[in-house]
């Protein structure tokens, strides 16, 4: 074992002890996988706060980005993206157009249909929260080699497709 000892070892150890009938194997990776995503979690606030936006709101503009010229989605789509329901997307999108980060138009290929643009303020704000973002993720993950990075994403990929096949996801 690793001189590198957490605490996911000392309550792996304990469960040992006390349940030494059950396989607790599994606690030593996802006990580990749900530390590091409340680390993770706390770190993407940050990027995003400094920039006056919450996790949503990134998730929201980061999807607009993603997009590509003409930077815009209908609202099903973004529904889709953030994987939220139709009055959860409603909300975000009234609070963000607030902010003057996005705009509604009309669809002209759906005349009952909108549009949702980032503007270019959106585009700068979710750009510097990006490049914040990459900071952080960085350094949480500093402790890796890039060989040993790319073995971990190709596991979790595995994990993560097995997951979402297997719940219809």
């Amino acid at each position: 074992m690793s001189d590198n000892r957490d605490e996911v070892d000392a309550l792996v150890a304990a469960w040992r002890r006390e349940r030494p009938d059950l396989d607790v194997a599994p606690l030593e990776v996802l006990s580990r996988v749900t530390r590091l995503a409340r680390q993770l979690d706390i770190a993407r606030r940050a990027a995003f706060a400094k920039h006056g936006l919450e996790t949503w709101g990134f998730d929201v503009l980061a999807a607009l980005r993603r997009a590509g010229t003409p930077y815009q989605l209908t609202p099903g789509q973004l529904i889709h993206e953030n994987l939220v329901t139709s009055g959860t997307i409603t909300n975000r999108l009234d609070r963000l157009e607030s902010d003057g980060l996005l705009s509604r138009h009309p669809d002209p290929s759906d005349g009952r249909g909108t549009l949702v643009r980032i503007t270019n303020k959106g585009i700068s704000v979710v750009d510097a929260a990006l490049v914040d973002l990459l900071n952080r993720e960085k350094e949480l993950l500093q402790s890796l080699k890039s060989a040993e990075r790319d073995e971990l994403a190709l596991y979790l990929s595995r994990m993560l497709t097995q997951f979402e096949s297997e719940s219809g996801e």
